[in-house]
């Protein structure tokens, strides 16, 4: 579809999950690209878009299943200003000026939150065992045992894990095949990936060269070696670790898990979040599992001592879960934003009007109370249907041929003439059998 206006022209596609808007002028050419998997229905696009060109989805319905898109964009009253991409928690929303991020220019404000590991970060597997959204990347860089102590076969020892010492990092499963780590899927209260660390002596050749690459010096091994030899030859963990900001939704996870404080999340929004126990009565968690579905931080969990509940240390504040509850037991408040300063521009004003909006939900939009309205029709209203008297005479006449008909059709030399499909014959042979 292509609209003209003068010298610019707006294009919309569909890509698999992505909704694609092009705005082209003689000076620019933005592109919108909504990708509606991605979304799970906060609503801060809609609260904020200067021309209401943004519109709920039936997000209960989607949160329980229901593929269709959380929001709906009508590409004719947008004005591409990119306040959706700019302040989208979860990036299903993005635009490009020129090919370029927006999220990279200075003149678009946007949200500011982060994710650093500090010095302290060995690194280790956990935190990107751990992250619900796999926005963690470790790529570990050191040499592995086969090229430093290659397995011999026949060797005998002891090796024994203090597992109150171990930290379950899993660098040592990286450096040796002998070790596994017995890996469980995190949870809101339970962030460790990890249940155990085993070792599989059969692979275990008693080199020692696990005892001084541990950082916890958790590992005990008893064999023929020289230790001083093989802390000569023994790696130090290094490697780098990244953070795609494309998935990353400034959980926390990360930094309530890590054992080494190693890393710091700035959240873009502070606020409250509360259950409200009175409509918790009609709450079926189990059955409906929305806030689950459409948390971003995946926070909420079923304990045992309650029906649900959130960890609010792991909230976003987005407040999808308040719009996706279907008994409205939900109540999440934003207080404050973390965004980017507004530089001086035209639509600076619109930019600080989306700015508080993003705590009050409200967003000041022109006055339109002078603008014609149309008086709706009012709805016709339909007489109500009549249950007609049923005549029990009659009721049992025709029970009384029903009944005989279904012994009928019960025949199996009847059944047979009507597969063969002589209908004209099986006809017959009812209506003979009827007058008996």
């Amino acid at each position: 579809m292509v609209e003209e206006e003068l010298d610019v022209s707006v294009e919309s596609e569909i890509k698999d999950t992505h909704f694609l808007f092009t705005q082209k002028t003689g000076k620019s050419k933005k592109l919108l690209d909504y990708d509606y998997k991605r979304c799970n229905g906060c609503g801060i696009c809609i609260d904020i878009c200067p021309k209401k060109a943004i519109e709920p989805g039936p997000l209960i319905e989607i949160a329980t299943g229901l593929d269709a898109p959380p929001v709906i964009i009508d590409h004719t009253k947008c004005s591409f200003c990119g306040m959706c991409a700019a302040f989208c928690p979860v990036r299903a929303v993005r635009m490009t000026v020129n090919d370029k991020d927006i999220l990279e220019l200075s003149q678009f404000p946007h949200l500011d939150s982060r994710v650093v590991f500090n010095d302290k970060c060995l690194p280790c597997m956990i935190c990107m065992k751990s992250c619900p959204e796999e926005a963690i990347s470790v790529d570990l860089t050191f040499p592995k045992k086969e090229t430093l102590a290659p397995f011999k076969a026949g060797k005998t020892g002891e090796i024994t894990v203090d597992m109150k010492k171990c930290t379950l990092c899993g660098a040592c499963a990286v450096l040796c095949p002998a070790f596994i780590l017995v890996e469980k899927k995190a949870k809101a209260d339970d962030l460790m990936p990890f249940d155990d660390l085993v070792v599989d002596k059969a692979k275990c050749d008693y080199c020692g060269l696990c005892v001084p690459f541990c950082p916890e010096d958790a590992i005990t091994v008893k064999g023929d070696f020289d230790l001083e030899e093989i802390k000569k030859i023994a790696p130090k963990i290094t490697g780098t670790i990244k953070v795609d900001d494309n998935k990353c939704t400034r959980c926390g996870w990360c930094e309530a898990v890590c054992p080494y404080d190693a890393a710091k999340v700035t959240k873009p929004f502070e606020g409250e979040i509360e259950l409200l126990d009175e409509k918790l009565k009609g709450c079926d968690p189990v059955g409906c599992h929305g806030c689950f579905n459409v948390c971003p931080s995946k926070a909420w969990i079923i304990p045992k001592d309650k029906k649900i509940d959130v960890v609010k240390d792991f909230c976003t504040y987005c407040g999808a879960c308040e719009k996706a509850c279907h008994v409205k037991a939900i109540g999440v408040k934003r207080k404050s934003a973390k965004h980017t300063d507004v530089v001086d521009s035209a639509w600076a004003n619109d930019w600080r009007k989306a700015i508080v909006a993003l705590t009050s939900q409200e967003r000041a939009r022109p006055d339109v109370s002078r603008t014609l309205q149309v008086e709706k029709a009012q709805k016709k209203i339909e007489q109500a249907i009549v249950k007609p008297v049923i005549d029990l005479k009659f009721r049992k006449l025709v029970d009384e041929r029903i009944e005989k008909l279904s012994s009928v059709l019960g025949n199996k030399q009847v059944r047979h003439v009507w597969e063969r499909k002589d209908t004209q014959t099986a006809l017959q042979e009812i209506k003979k059998r009827m007058k008996k």
